[in-house]
């Protein structure tokens, strides 16, 4: 009886144990273009009527350059988000990333994707670092041409310690991947002084210096 139980439990948890992960849904068709005009709200956007849906649909043209999308002269970066609404609810994203000389894309993490990295011109040093408690280092060298993949919810980063720009290609694996920068996370938001001292083994005088470098514009 005890081990009739026991599988019992075993197999309700490993049933239920596949409802946690942190992936997008499987489409229910073959394609939903996004209707940016909807007011409904939904976990994604809402679909067009397939019958208006039409090739420039599934395209995107600049990918090339750079482009216009947002930047940071703190660090010395700038995104262009690539906007494909046939992309909607595909479960995937990319962006151009391209990076100054002596510029980084500054560790952070994305809690709802993996990300693929192409190098489209120039070299960075790139890489992420393997969760707690061993914190391994997997970093490389890239090249025009070169591919790097982060897993899922890892803290990474991208170095451009050459001479010239650098570009690269990222995909994610959702369509809302999230980015948490962990500077500007303890930094420019609203964790104690005390707290953040205690955690990082310094003390407030350090964190104020820090955290006034995160609340310039």
């Amino acid at each position: 009886m005890a081990a009739a139980t026991l599988l019992l439990v075993l197999t309700v948890i490993a049933l239920g144990s596949g409802h946690g992960e942190a992936f997008d849904p499987n489409p229910l068709q073959d394609f939903c273009v996004a209707d940016t005009m909807s007011k409904v709200r939904v976990n994604g956007v809402p679909c067009k009527d397939p019958a208006a849906a039409v090739a420039d649909d599934f395209f995107f043209a600049g990918v090339d350059k750079p482009g216009g999308g947002a930047a940071s002269k703190r660090f010395g970066f700038s995104a262009l988000t690539v906007q494909i609404p046939g992309l909607n609810t595909l479960g995937e994203s990319h962006a151009r990333v391209d990076v100054a000389p002596g510029g980084v894309f500054p560790p952070h993490y994305h809690p709802r994707a993996a990300e693929t990295a192409l190098v489209l011109e120039g070299s960075v040093y790139f890489g992420f670092v393997s969760s707690y408690p061993d914190n391994r280092l997997f970093a490389k060298v890239l090249r025009k041409g070169d591919v790097f993949a982060v897993p899922q919810g890892l803290v990474h980063f991208l170095y451009n310690n050459g001479t010239a720009p650098a570009a690269i290609y990222a995909s994610l694996s959702s369509q809302n991947a999230g980015l948490v920068l962990l500077g500007d996370a303890l930094f420019a938001g609203a964790i104690p002084d005390d707290l953040l001292a205690k955690s990082l083994l310094t003390d407030r005088h350090t964190v104020g210096s820090i955290r006034a470098n995160f609340r310039q514009p």
